[in-house]
């Protein structure tokens, strides 16, 4: 049940969007093994001159970049997963939108099961559940 959030510092399109969504949702699934079902995908543009890289407005550097915000459920994934899928998506936005500037930033977060579901139901719960079956 990931959820993720992206933002964009590029020429907005629904082409790129479509994209970015679709890669994202492939690359959970394949290396971080999470149900596409249940992966939620935010996208956001940001404007060339409300984003700063090294205090420095990218409206005058001409690059683009991104920022991927992902929660996970702590615990279901491996570093070596969690390092494998930070390259695989680094290379799809590079795919996607061209050269991009080295600080494009990818975050994994680990939420505690207890702290988060959906349907009204914690991923802890669910957990517990499933075990007394």
């Amino acid at each position: 049940m990931p959820y993720l959030n992206v933002k964009i510092c590029a020429p907005q399109s629904s082409e790129t969007t479509s994209k970015v969504a679709a890669f994202l949702t492939e690359l959970t699934a394949d290396v971080l093994h999470k149900k596409k079902e249940l992966t939620s995908v935010a996208i956001e543009y940001m404007p060339a001159q409300h984003w700063f890289i090294g205090g420095t407005s990218l409206s005058s550097q001409h690059v683009k970049t991104f920022y991927l915000d992902i929660k996970v459920t702590e615990g279901t994934n491996t570093k070596n997963e969690k390092a494998e899928y930070i390259n695989k998506v680094f290379a799809e936005f590079e795919a996607v939108l061209g050269s991009l500037d080295p600080a494009s930033y990818i975050v994994i977060h680990e939420v505690r099961a207890d702290s988060w579901g959906y349907a009204g139901a914690t991923q802890e719960f669910r957990y517990i559940k499933g075990k007394t079956l």
